[in-house]
């Protein structure tokens, strides 16, 4: 049978308990001091992917708009697909940097990706999708069907 064990809030892997009582507290204020004073030096070079975006999803009388938080990319970094009436946006993003001295080279890179999928009514109408990217917001238009758009309220008389 397996056990899970509780993380660190910052989470770091650093045990913060010895059975020496005198080390465990030296132990402690050091884990203390570094993993909480300085998170972000400590643990900020984990973790860089993308995470994944939320989404907001809006519905009018015509048409359903689905909005994605996803600053810091470029159109040409997504990829949207309807097949069968599932919608599927997602991005792969790979950066490599390189700094050289004539005493070091240092070489980073990493990889990010992505992928959303949602299923679409009946009611939308897959010809007319649009979709646009400005100020870090990816928005994509589902018009609805004209049979399916909202009517507006009307009297019937009664005859």
């Amino acid at each position: 049978m397996s056990s899970l064990q509780t993380l660190p809030k910052n989470g770091s892997l650093a045990k913060t308990s010895n059975k020496n009582t005198n080390i465990s507290s030296v132990s402690n204020w050091f884990d203390d001091l570094f993993f909480n004073d300085f998170p972000s030096f400590f643990s900020s070079n984990f973790n860089h992917g993308i995470s994944l975006p939320k989404v907001n999803i809006k519905e009018t009388a015509d048409t359903f708009i689905v909005e994605m938080a996803v600053p810091g990319m470029k159109k040409s970094d997504f990829k949207i697909n309807l097949d069968n009436q599932v919608l599927s946006i997602s991005t792969e993003r790979e950066d490599k940097s390189e700094e050289q001295n004539e005493n070091y080279t240092r070489r980073e890179f990493g990889y990010s990706s992505f992928k959303r999928t949602f299923t679409l009514p009946d009611t939308v109408d897959e010809s007319k999708i649009k979709a646009s990217y400005e100020d870090g917001i990816l928005a994509i238009e589902l018009p609805k069907r004209e049979e399916a758009k909202q009517k507006p309220a009307r009297t019937i008389e009664i005859s």
